[in-house]
């Protein structure tokens, strides 16, 4: 059995989103004698997270009503290292997506270690697509599904039809193929997203 840790390390001076300062974590650490003891003051979108409807829409749902379950268990990896700028319906359309599936995108995302303000990001058009078939949940290797595109359409159109997001993946080392994921979410009650450790196990039964 195979193992792909494929979430970001957290620390000062990481990549977060369109390099805002105040996206940076900040840790500050003190020790007392042989004690020591450090605090995080934390973005909760920072590096691999998950998002919660409230995310985007007023009065939506948050962090604690999204089931663990659905964050455990199989996910289907696509390599779409070859698509420029955006992920449409057309780049997708081929795929065995079934309804029920999470899914994970591999993009050239995953090959930048510094943020890139011309990300790869989800089309509304692709979102309305996956929506359309009913996935679960859907993965991403960059820091949005979208770029901030008007009214975020992608996100909106997902989180309306209950699909589950998560940002921020390192995927450059998978290949392509079916995984058993294991996403687990800091338990933070009442909030827009949480950092995740994101797990990929390969040569995992699923039953």
């Amino acid at each position: 059995m195979k193992m792909y840790d494929v979430s970001a390390e957290i620390y000062e001076g990481m990549p977060v989103y369109k390099n805002k300062e105040e996206k940076q974590p900040k840790i500050s650490t003190v020790t007392n004698g042989h004690v020591t003891e450090s605090r995080i003051d934390l973005d909760l979108h920072t590096g691999t997270h998950v998002d919660s409807p409230l995310h985007m829409i007023n009065e939506g749902e948050t962090m604690e009503t999204i089931n663990i379950e659905d964050l455990v268990g199989k996910v289907k990896l696509f390599d779409v290292t070859h698509v420029e700028d955006r992920i449409t319906k057309e780049d997708i359309e081929g795929f065995p997506i079934d309804r029920g599936d999470f899914i994970l995108f591999k993009t050239k995302n995953s090959q930048e270690d510094a943020f890139n303000f011309e990300f790869i990001f989800v089309a509304a058009d692709a979102a309305e697509y996956l929506a359309e078939i009913g996935i679960k949940g859907v993965g991403i290797d960059g820091l949005g599904i979208e770029r901030s595109q008007p009214e975020h359409p992608t996100h909106r159109t997902l989180f309306e039809n209950r699909v589950i997001i998560a940002e921020g993946l390192r995927l450059l080392d998978v290949p392509e193929g079916e995984y058993f994921m294991v996403a687990a979410p800091l338990r933070i009650k009442g909030t827009d997203a949480s950092p995740a450790r994101v797990l990929l196990f390969e040569g995992v039964s699923i039953t």
